[in-house]
């Protein structure tokens, strides 16, 4: 037997692998192809105040070892999530992360305001890194002072676990992590997308409606490993690492880093059972080289 369970600030989970936002719906759209609860947990798709239609299409395109996506925070809103999802998902024996965006700080903590009465709602994912929407997003997340200020507001209106997913499009990515860290973050999620862009030489346009777009995939798995290494090492707080995982070896190369725990995304598309693969194959390793707790591997290069 071994431990996969690691903790997150306040929060729990029996293995340290998430789906993450905006890859794996709400959940229960993979009920039918995957044991949900076999999981550490799911971050829902991106949340915010009022409902978004996204961008326009064409708004995603296959690229070499990865994928460029500009889909823009599509969601119903956060009224939405708790009238209609939250009361056919909070049953399940896994975690439950909101992640949450917004165009303006006010947005964020009112966001946090209305989970925060959600029993089963132990922690949220604030995303300060999206690069894939004209209003806040990114625009939080590229300067310590704006990481700071959303942190520190949001820390006021959510009591449990408050993780901030971090940009990767940024000079020091260790330096955003700290300043989140002093304002009362629990964890911080690392990275979202890259900025990328595509151009189909036969149109003569870019792929995307929006010209530019998120990059995720294998193909920037190692700049992941290497921002989550080296923000490890600044900060006191679990790191949760993600960028391009498809198996469990990928996402060892993680938490050997420092990751405390991982989220697979881009990989949800090709195997919605990649998830659960995954913690298999970690327990696999484990038992093969006689390690009996997840910590051992925690940050051993």
């Amino acid at each position: 037997m071994v431990n996969l369970s690691v903790n997150i600030g306040s929060l729990k989970l029996k293995n340290p692998v998430l789906t993450a936002s905006g890859t794996f719906g709400y959940g229960e759209e993979f009920a039918d192809l995957v044991d949900l609860e076999s999981l550490g947990g799911i971050i829902v798709k991106g949340t915010t105040l009022e409902p978004r239609e996204g961008n326009p299409y064409p708004r995603m395109h296959e690229t070499p070892s990865g994928m460029l996506n500009a889909v823009g925070l599509q969601n119903k809103g956060v009224d939405y999530f708790i009238e209609k999802i939250y009361p056919r998902i909070c049953g399940l024996d896994t975690e439950i992360i909101v992640n949450v965006s917004g165009a303006k700080v006010s947005d964020y903590v009112a966001v946090c305001e209305k989970l925060a009465p959600l029993e089963k709602i132990h922690a949220i994912e604030v995303n300060i890194s999206c690069p894939n929407v004209k209003q806040g997003g990114m625009a939080f997340g590229t300067t310590c002072e704006g990481a700071a200020e959303v942190t520190r507001a949001v820390r006021d209106a959510f009591p449990r676990t408050l993780i901030v997913k971090l940009s990767p499009n940024v000079t020091s990515i260790a330096d955003i992590a700290v300043a989140v860290e002093s304002q009362g973050a629990d964890s911080v999620s690392l990275i979202n997308t890259l900025m990328g862009m595509a151009v189909d030489v036969e149109r003569r346009r870019p792929y995307l409606s929006t010209v530019t777009g998120g990059l995720s995939g294998p193909a920037v798995r190692p700049v992941a490993v290497r921002m989550v290494w080296q923000v490890a090492k600044a900060v006191r707080i679990p790191v949760i690492g993600l960028g391009g995982i498809s198996c469990g070896r990928d996402a060892l190369e993680f938490i050997m880093a420092g990751a405390t725990a991982v989220q697979i995304g881009t990989a949800n598309f090709v195997d919605p059972s990649v998830s659960a693969r995954t913690v298999a194959e970690i327990r696999e390793y484990m038992e093969r080289h006689g390690v009996a707790d997840i910590s051992e591997l925690r940050g051993i290069v």
